[in-house]
């Protein structure tokens, strides 16, 4: 199981919490289970969300292992240019 904390309106997305605990082996059974249990998520996992591993972000690198003990973070996908 790893903590995961989503940062900004994902939070709002998830009910309204900001830490979930999760049971998954990487990023890719992390964001199903996400949309699972939090239906809000989904259109933001369709849109894309960035994967932060104790401070290393992951965007399409969705086999990446999450180690137990690791700091993750959710981040929304920033549009610019």
């Amino acid at each position: 199981m790893v903590e995961v904390t989503l940062w900004g309106s994902l939070g709002r997305a998830a009910g309204g919490t900001n830490k979930l605990d999760i049971e998954a082996k990487d990023i890719r059974e992390l964001f199903r289970k996400l949309a699972e249990q939090h239906p809000g998520l989904q259109p933001w996992i369709d849109r894309g969300i960035a994967v932060s591993i104790d401070g290393t972000i992951y965007r399409d690198t969705w086999s990446k292992q999450l180690p137990q003990d690791a700091e993750i973070f959710l981040l929304p996908r920033l549009a610019g240019g």
